[in-house]
């Protein structure tokens, strides 16, 4: 049976791991063992990063919304506790865009919210 030789993948994924590390600082851009140490904790911090987008997002829709009820005479815990009440089930995102691109609407959902309390 004929000999086989890695050469050829070998290659192919130490390539592909440069790939990754491109524009990467110095040696961590040229080297396979430097690059490879820093793709893996590259990605490492994109996996937490994308679990923290999510917080902070949900924290910026919080803080939209809760300068949109200021407004209206009414601070957001009362707000989100009248929209249970009132039957009104929208997520923090639309409320937010509500908040900011249509004010007269977002009146009137805190009116319902004040009413419903």
């Amino acid at each position: 049976m004929a000999r086989v030789k890695g050469a050829v993948m070998t290659r192919k994924r130490r390539n592909k791991t440069l790939g990754l590390a491109k524009g990467y600082w110095g040696n961590k851009s040229r080297h396979f063992k430097m690059a490879k140490q820093q793709v893996m904790k590259s990605g490492r911090y994109a996996y937490v990063g994308r679990k923290l987008k999510k917080r902070d997002f949900r924290q910026l829709w919080i803080t939209r919304i809760s300068a949109g009820c200021k407004q209206n005479g009414m601070n957001y815990s009362t707000f989100i506790h009248g929209l249970r009440l009132s039957g009104i089930d929208m997520n923090r995102k639309m409320l937010s865009e509500i908040a900011i691109h249509e004010p007269e609407a977002f009146s009137a959902i805190c009116d319902k919210a004040k009413a419903a309390l």
